[in-house]
């Protein structure tokens, strides 16, 4: 797992700035000239600087574009900025020709009802939306007249936390053009000293770089730039494009020669504490996990090939077991065993042969996994010095067993006791996060999304890294009784190697002149106390260093923590207590203008000689989509139609996105033969699996061969029923019971609540009550032809009752997401132009074309538009093509 994160950026220039000749409005969306296309289009960026300054690990960071609208009529231009979700917004100003229009931070609703007054055209806002793992993006637009100058200047703030040993800086910058003066500048002041730092960059040679980097420390003081000129840039010498793609990385530590370090400034006051060289203290750990079939392929193979590689590392002081959870619960081993040699091995083939199955039972496993860590403290199974910890991964939310969250939450909380910590991993977006971050958190640990891509088994083994060397337990942070006031947390069931615990708080009398600070804890050997005293007028003299120092940070640290802190607390919190937390929290943003989860930033900005009011607001972590803006106020709404979703044809895969007013399609080229997985929801027990086909012909060449489905399986797990549907016949099974259907026949087949229908030669229809509806049309073509023959296609009219865990090629579709276009530009076919789409995380190449939906007329159909995406789908479905092939149709 990669250091630290130290604020994460991203820059995107262009898709950051975005010059149109057009006024914005939704229908005008492919007609913006993007810098993307290398079309500057009379915009020219003057500069663009990135200005970090960081004071004990506390980062300022201000983010500057200037440009100037050169063109003969008014352009539209767009800064976007990509900004750590763990950063606080503090303030945004956007200036032309002179004349500046601030941010102000407000409460959410009064914000609210201020842009809702405003706005009378039914505009959508929500500047500030999730994008990706770590990063939210900062977006604002507005129109610039011919021959004005534009400057836009954002502020954020972020307390740097400490992982593996390093503080890092994560600049992912992305001009995509040239840029006259290109500047990434990070001052670095810690009181400490500085004994590492470090600057790479992804996208240049270390040759290339050295020329445009500079980089040293002294002492306190630390200092990185990197101002490429405009021939560094160019991606060749004769090229006009930009090489700056990639990543920037900045990574630093400080010096230690005490374990603790305390710093106090205009009666505020931040404790840092990260001692070295300790022992480790010998773990308990269970590891308790989701073997429910929605687990099923890459994500369980990811899984046990992270768990694998956990073991290699687990330390033969450790004592572990394994609980696996479905509709039932089961155990490696009845207790926890110690990681000798011998039982390392009989883990590894206990964890080779785990397979998925059945539905989620999270309140079972847990409680299975708790009560086996408690008993082995009891009956002195484990040594007296070690710690206990559960580690829990699931995808999906309880269906079985006792399924309600509060409830869950409220027996594992009386389970565990406080005792030791519980850390939730949340495989994908099908989950209620919420949950298990607020479990999590009421039982001191905390959860982590584990992201569905290739490097998911990296993102596990990098959690498990950070808590595999626990050096001290039940750590406590104590200070001059009646001394304090507003103290940050300041107890810690573990303190990890490479981490650092960071307490704040305010001084009673800022006139005092010696401060205590004892921070005690267990040991792997013996109890230990750390004393740190502190002469506060001496310390004071010493941070008079003001060339790096930016105001108050202390005190901003302060409230950044404390902010943290409150709205964690918040999330468990109810009634009085909830409403108590929420005041002080919103009290704190308001006075330091941060944009936190309770407040807004409201922008005014110039528009057609009238003010327009604009809402940034802070996402929190959706339960699905990661890119579906946090907020965005419509005076009108009208509900979305009905999605539906469909493969047909050689098989083409056609998803329909009505709120976009457009689909997305994409092709699976597999041998006749293959079993492909199209719908699973383990919740509702609905599984529809499909056979291909190929021409009577079987040409080999997978160029010129078509390829269709010839048999699709519908199961129904709950009820016992299964349909096989060829293009010959129809067969449905009840049980062991069997009847058998021809497509002559019109016949209606209903059975608690389940209603097949056959039309004649045409469809057949499969209903269960209000909320699902598949369609399987029949393809008949003439019986003599020499290369073609029969084939389905199967058509998804209604899904909103399904699941949030349902998956497959067409049923990970079903649940909400979001898709941008842009950089529209002709093809070697004319009638098929090529555009780049963002979608789930990935940027890809796609091209204009179009299927048909036979749905209603079976000879002729109804030509679809679509986005098609190639090499089977790669980078709009989840994995790769070949994760969906299952060995037979049920």
């Amino acid at each position: 797992m990669a250091s630290a994160q130290w604020p994460c950026l991203i820059l995107a220039l262009v898709s950051g700035l975005v010059a149109s000749g057009f006024p914005r409005s939704p229908s005008r969306l492919f007609e913006k000239r993007s810098l993307l296309e290398g079309e500057v289009n009379g915009i020219e960026v003057h500069s663009t600087k990135i200005n970090c300054k960081v004071t004990s690990r506390f980062a300022h960071n201000v983010v500057t574009t200037r440009a100037v609208n050169r063109a003969d009529t008014a352009k539209e231009v767009s800064f976007d900025v990509e900004l750590p979700k763990t950063a606080f917004i503090t303030n945004f100003t956007l200036t032309i020709d002179g004349v500046t229009y601030p941010g102000n931070v407000k409460e959410k609703e009064v914000a609210k009802k201020q842009y809702e007054k405003a706005v009378s055209q039914g505009k959508t806002a929500g500047l500030v939306k999730a994008s990706g793992r770590k990063l939210e993006k900062f977006t604002v637009s507005v129109n610039v007249a011919a021959g004005s100058k534009v400057t836009f200047e954002l502020t954020y703030e972020e307390l740097l936390k400490r992982h593996k040993g390093k503080y890092e800086m994560y600049l992912k910058v992305q001009p995509k053009q040239l840029v006259k003066h290109f500047e990434i500048k990070a001052d670095i002041f810690e009181p400490q000293g500085i004994s590492t730092l470090d600057a790479k960059a992804s996208f240049i040679t270390n040759d290339l770089l050295g020329s445009a980097l500079t980089r040293s420390f002294s002492g306190k003081k630390g200092h990185v730039s990197f101002t490429p000129s405009l021939d560094q840039q160019r991606s060749c010498p004769t090229c006009t494009d930009s090489l700056i793609d990639g990543d920037f990385t900045i990574t630093y530590d400080v010096n230690r020669e005490s374990p603790a370090n305390v710093q106090i400034v205009n009666g505020y006051f931040v404790h840092f504490f990260a001692p070295e060289g300790l022992p480790v203290v010998p773990k308990n750990v269970v590891f308790v996990i989701d073997v429910s079939g929605s687990m099923y392929g890459r994500k369980m193979e990811q899984t046990k090939d992270a768990l694998l590689k956990i073991l290699e590392d687990i330390k033969e002081d450790d004592y572990l077991n394994f609980i696996l959870f479905s509709g039932d619960v089961t155990t490696w081993k009845d207790n926890l065993v110690q990681a000798t040699a011998e039982n390392i091995q009989d883990a590894r083939t206990f964890v080779r042969d785990i397979r998925d199955q059945g539905m989620t039972n999270i309140n079972d496993g847990l409680l299975r996994g708790i009560s086996m860590l408690i008993k082995a403290r009891e009956e002195h199974q484990v040594p007296e010095r070690s710690t206990s910890i559960v580690i829990m991964l699931t995808d999906g939310d309880a269906n079985v067993g006792e399924s309600r969250p509060q409830k869950i939450q409220e027996n594992v909380r009386n389970a565990i006791g406080g005792k030791f910590p519980l850390y939730n991993l949340g495989f994908g977006n099908n989950l209620n996060y919420n949950f298990l971050e607020s479990m999590a958190l009421e039982n001191h640990g905390f959860a982590r999304r584990i992201y569905e891509d290739s490097d998911a088994n990296l993102q596990l083994q990098g959690f498990y890294e950070e808590v595999a060397n626990p050096l001290l337990t039940g750590v406590e942070v104590e200070y001059p009784e009646n001394a304090i006031l507003d103290l940050t947390q300041n107890t810690y069931q573990h303190f990890y190697d490479g981490s650092e615990i960071v307490v704040a708080g305010r001084l009673v009398d800022e006139d005092m002149n010696n401060f205590k600070a004892d921070v005690k804890g267990h040991g792997a050997v013996n109890d230990l106390t750390f004393t740190e005293e502190v002469d506060v007028k001496e310390m004071e003299k010493a941070l008079q260093e003001r060339d790096y120092i930016f105001g108050n940070y202390i005190e901003r640290l302060w409230a950044y923590l404390t902010i943290e802190q409150l709205l964690e607390k918040r999330k468990n919190a109810q009634g009085d207590e909830k409403e108590n937390l929420t005041a002080q929290a919103l009290d704190l943003s308001l006075k330091y203008h941060f944009v936190t989860p309770l407040t807004s930033m409201v922008v005014t900005k110039p528009e057609d000689n009238e003010n327009e009011m604009a809402i940034a607001d802070k996402p929190g972590e959706g339960p699905v989509d990661s890119v579906i803006p946090s907020m965005a106020y419509l005076n009108s709404y009208q509900p979305p139609q009905t999605s539906y979703y469909y493969v047909d044809g050689d098989p083409h895969f056609i998803i329909q996105v009505p709120e976009k007013n457009d689909a997305i399609c994409f092709n699976i080229d597999e041998e006749p033969g293959t079993v492909l997985r199209l719908v699973q929801d383990p919740v509702t027990g609905f599984t529809v699996n499909g056979q291909i086909i190929g021409d009577k012909s079987g040409s080999p060449n997978s160029e010129t061969r078509k390829t269709y489905f010839g048999k699709l399986g519908i199961v129904n797990a709950h009820m016992d029923f299964r349909i096989e549907v060829t293009p010959e016949k129809i067969t449905l099974w009840n049980g062991a019971a069997q009847s058998t259907f021809s497509w002559l026949d019109t016949v209606t087949v209903t059975q608690d609540g389940l209603s097949v229908t056959i039309n004649r030669k045409t469809n057949m229809v499969v209903s269960f009550g209000d909320g699902f509806t598949f369609v399987v049309v029949l393809h008949q073509v003439w019986k003599k032809h020499p290369i073609h023959q029969d084939f389905l296609g199967f058509y998804v009219v209604d899904s909103h009752r399904m699941s949030a865990q349902t998956h497959g090629l067409l049923g990970q579709f079903f649940h909400p997401f979001d898709f941008k276009v842009s950089d529209i530009h002709p093809g070697s076919d004319p009638t098929k132009p090529h555009a780049t789409m963002v979608v789930k995380n990935h940027r890809l190449t796609v091209t204009r074309g179009s299927q048909k939906d036979y749905r209603k007329d079976v000879s002729i159909g109804t030509k679809v538009a679509c986005w098609f995406v190639h090499n089977n789908g790669q980078g709009l479905i989840d994995g790769v093509h070949s994760d969906y092939i299952v060995p037979d149709l049920f």
